[in-house]
């Protein structure tokens, strides 16, 4: 398994996604329709969905997509290697034009993110790592790797909190009030875990629900900074390929 040929394939389908996003965000119609869980799926969704699985099928791994079709736990229980892919995290963004929307592939190995690659549309940068190779930030056709994060010491005055500043849930708030002089910082869909991968926060509490598709790609990419997404109340890595797709609350710290 040649993971460096791989992530080339990854970031090939995640850039060729990002354009066919920003063709349609571009538009006055996006086609919104409703799922059958009432979120929003657009052109973009289906658009960046086909364009991902089409370059993806050279590699001979399944694909997982928050826009494929339900595949049954009996089968895909017995992949070793499978893509796991958001063709478009943040819809609910991509509808209000905010740019705070990414596109996310992952390959998942015995339930563990190996590989991650997430792509922002709107500023045309891509964050990808690879286990044990490190995380790196390509934008303006520059690539720099990114900062190996020191562990974060939360007793200390003025720890950044990605959290929403305008509607907190009561376990976040609860989290957020235990700490000295906390600084909220938000943003939507995977750029929250890229905020603590950059350095622009500490800590990422999400005590709400999110889907495998949602973390795969940024959790490898926050593990290659010396960070860990671990189950509420837990010292155990949130796990992908589950029976149930539905992530547990979970914690991204250092």
């Amino acid at each position: 398994m040649n993971l460096n040929n791989l992530l080339t394939n990854a970031i090939e389908a995640a850039e060729a996604a990002c354009l066919d996003i920003l063709e349609v965000y571009n538009t006055a119609d996006f086609q919104e329709e409703r799922k059958g869980d009432q979120s929003p799926l657009t052109l973009a969704d289906k658009r960046s969905h086909a364009t991902i699985a089409g370059i993806l099928a050279s590699t001979n791994l399944p694909v997982l997509s928050e826009e494929g079709k339900t595949i049954p736990y009996e089968i895909r229980k017995n992949w070793e290697y499978f893509w796991m892919v958001d063709p478009l995290d943040g819809t609910k963004e991509f509808i209000k034009r905010n740019g705070e929307f990414t596109v996310n592939i992952a390959l998942i190995h015995n339930q563990e993110p190996i590989l991650g690659v997430v792509a922002i549309p709107v500023t045309n940068q891509v964050f990808y790592a690879v286990k044990n190779q490190g995380a790196f930030i390509k934008e303006n056709q520059l690539t720099r790797k990114l900062a190996y994060r020191p562990s974060v010491d939360l007793s200390k005055p003025g720890v950044r909190v990605v959290a929403s500043r305008s509607h907190i849930d009561l376990e976040t708030q609860a989290f957020v009030n235990k700490l000295n002089e906390p600084q909220l910082v938000s943003k939507g869909s995977s750029l929250k875990f890229l905020l603590v991968a950059e350095g622009a926060a500490d800590v990422y509490p999400r005590f709400a629900p999110t889907m495998e598709w949602d973390t795969a790609a940024a959790h490898a990419i926050v593990n290659e900074v010396g960070y860990r997404v671990l189950q509420k109340d837990s010292d155990k890595p949130v796990q992908y390929n589950k029976p149930d797709l539905l992530n547990p609350f979970f914690i991204c710290i250092a």
